[in-house]
């Protein structure tokens, strides 16, 4: 970690003096140093590079979670979908936060101390906060401590001790955003804060509204759960969209790119993680979720991407019209789909013909016989071997370049790309992912929380209003639940719209992009796709609300672990996943070991530590905990995955 640490402010420091726009704050843009940077120099890059952990937690955590998926489980992410994990994904998220991020906070604070400049110093222990606990959330136990000393190999601390670390941090951030003013001649507060602007009431809600999200994460532990004090801190946090914390983000062209992963800067994190590439996918289990009581939540036409269908071309070569196929999701659940060979990315016949030969031996004779009639439906198709099919697929036709007949159909899920000014976009409005360049067919729309210039949702109205929802419904105050609930739906749909709104003044002919119509809204919010009694509200039906309304947030996955996925072990609440299943495709039981849904080591629980870890710090790592570095890791509890001090230390010591 030591020799990680020394060189990130230099680094970042280099870095900082190109980048453009929001992130050109430097005092001394020719010669930055760590004496000479500025408390208000800091903080962007601060927050930058925690949103880009965040960002790839996200993303990450959500892939083991089975909303998102790739197209092959071979290597790195797509191993997650699969629940067969590998050290490459511990590492991105750690370098972000430790070489990015944290290893400025300390100066920052020091400096700010100097001057009195008390709102930088809370911010800076808000984001010491949320940074050590989405490490803890990941990763069960690190160094904070001996964290950035001169210690080269800084000890670990257990998850307890992680946890209090980063609710005493959040008490200091409290303490300082409570001072009525800084001292006179303090470096001014806000005219580098790309969360809130130098709002010192809304970094106040914020970290009321971190500290209720981080007591409900000891709702397993009988001893230490305490519902009044999350509602204490609830009605200090958070109470309606205003008040929200959203990192705002642009699509612009020459932008500078990130010193750990060499991604643009100003992009979405999300974006960056999900959709910069071609290989992200939405699964059934994430699109079922918006629809509930067999209703259409308005909601998925936003959030699931759509593709051109049914081309029709002028005589020019032109688009004359065209149908929008919605993505229908990769059943990793109940599918071997990614069993057959990586699933295959849409293409589009730009010029001649194109002849793929798909050889049938291996299928029954019926499920020939409706292969042929699928393709005939739009394809010229040749039967010339009993067991050997030829399709033809003319300009302006969609097809998968590939000659397994498994995955001749794959273009029924839709890319989650979107293009950007970094990428192939063609300008700085239009999002579109267009597969080539000289074409307009649309490969994909994007998805709400995923797109180049995505808002990044920080903490929400929303998410406070499905806590409380939480806390009520386990008291027995099913109508307060019920209020509270409703709440976090509407505030979703009206945060959406706001941002809906923005992308249609912008002139965007996306459709997915452009404000829901508030009468299909209205109609959904009485229907039976949203609990409509206090009577018959089940957690079930809080925690999927809160997972729509989430987007891709690591807080997902930290539910997920609090309720034990589907097992339906945590006292009277039922099975708050109902129909989650490990992924279909799954086989590495020296990792995921349970071996029964009441286990917790039977479902994925934490990550393995990084390779910076493991390469400079192996001693102290081994010591933290005894299945460090081995298999079973991934299937370790972290502390507040446990119900008491004695079972988590009784699987790390």
């Amino acid at each position: 970690m030591k020799k990680i640490i020394y060189i990130s402010f230099l680094v970042l420091s280099m870095s900082m003096v190109s980048c453009t726009d929001w992130l050109d704050v430097n005092l001394d843009p020719d010669n930055p140093t760590s004496e000479s940077a500025t408390v208000n120099t800091r903080l962007p890059w601060i927050q930058n590079y925690f949103g880009y952990a965040w960002g790839t937690a996200g993303m990450r955590v959500c892939t083991v979670g089975g909303l998102l998926t790739q197209l092959g489980t071979a290597a790195g992410n797509g191993s997650l979908a699969s629940w067969d994990p590998a050290q490459s994904s511990c590492t991105t998220i750690y370098q972000n936060w430790y070489v990015g991020a944290a290893v400025n906070i300390d100066p920052l604070i020091k400096k700010a101390g100097e001057s009195g400049a008390y709102y930088y110093i809370g911010a800076g222990y808000c984001l010491k906060a949320m940074g050590t606990m989405m490490m803890l959330d990941l990763h069960g136990e690190l160094p904070i401590t001996e964290a950035f000393t001169p210690k080269p190999n800084p000890a670990y601390d257990d998850g307890k001790t992680m946890y209090y670390i980063a609710m005493d941090y959040l008490d200091k951030a409290i303490e300082n955003f409570s001072k009525p003013a800084q001292e006179p001649g303090a470096p001014v507060f806000g005219n580098t804060d790309i969360w809130n602007g130098g709002d010192v009431n809304k970094w106040l809600k914020l970290c009321y509204g971190l500290k209720a999200r981080y007591l409900l994460h000891l709702s397993k532990k009988a001893d230490l759960f305490q519902p009044n004090d999350i509602l204490d801190a609830l009605s200090k946090a958070i109470q309606s969209n205003s008040d929200n914390t959203v990192m705002k983000h642009y699509n612009v062209a020459g932008d500078q790119t990130n010193f750990t992963v060499a991604d643009p800067y100003q992009t979405s994190e999300l974006w960056n993680c999900v959709a910069y590439g071609a290989t992200q996918r939405a699964t059934r289990y994430y699109i079922d979720l918006f629809k509930e009581g067999g209703v259409i939540d308005p909601r998925l036409e936003k959030m699931i991407p759509a593709m051109m269908n049914k081309v029709i071309l002028n005589p020019d070569g032109s688009i004359a019209s065209y149908e929008w196929l919605r993505d229908v999701g990769i059943d990793v659940m109940n599918s071997n789909v990614r069993m057959n060979g990586a699933l295959l990315s849409s293409s589009y016949v730009t010029g001649a013909d194109v002849k793929l030969k798909y050889s049938l031996k291996d299928w029954p004779s019926a499920n020939k016989a409706q292969f042929m009639a699928d393709a005939s439906l739009w394809h010229h198709v040749d039967d010339i071997h009993a067991d050997t099919v030829i399709v033809t697929y003319t300009k302006g036709q969609i097809y998968c370049d590939g000659t397994n007949y498994l995955h001749a159909g794959d273009s029924i899920y839709v890319n989650m790309r979107a293009n950007s000014m970094s990428t192939s976009g063609r300008s700085v409005k239009d999002m579109f992912y267009y597969p080539h360049a000289s074409f307009n067919y649309v490969a994909g729309t994007g998805t709400f929380y995923a797109r180049p210039n995505s808002d990044s949702d920080i903490l929400t109205y929303a998410e406070m209003c499905f806590i409380k929802a939480e806390i009520y419904l386990r008291q027995g105050n099913s109508g307060a639940a019920l209020t509270a609930y409703k709440d976090g739906i509407q505030a979703h749909f009206a945060r959406m719209q706001v941002k809906l709104g923005q992308w249609q003044a912008d002139g965007t002919v996306n459709p997915d992009e452009l404000p829901m119509n508030n009468g299909d809204i209205a109609t959904y919010l009485s229907s039976a796709g949203v609990c409509q009694s206090a009577g018959s509200l089940t957690m079930a039906e809080i925690i999927r609300q809160k997972t729509i309304a989430l987007g891709f947030d690591m807080e997902i996955w930290n539910d997920m672990r609090r309720f034990n996925y589907s097992a339906g072990n945590i006292g009277s609440l039922g099975v708050v996943y109902p129909g989650y299943k490990r992924p279909f495709e799954f086989t590495a039981t020296s990792k995921i070991i349970g071996g029964s849904p009441s286990d917790l080591t039977y479902w994925f629980r934490r990550f393995s530590q990084s390779t910076h870890e493991s390469n400079y710090n192996n001693k102290q790592l081994l010591a933290s905990n005894k299945q460090a570095m081995t298999d079973p890791i991934w299937s370790c509890p972290v502390w507040w995955d446990c119900s008491t001090d004695e079972e988590y230390y009784g699987y790390i010591k």
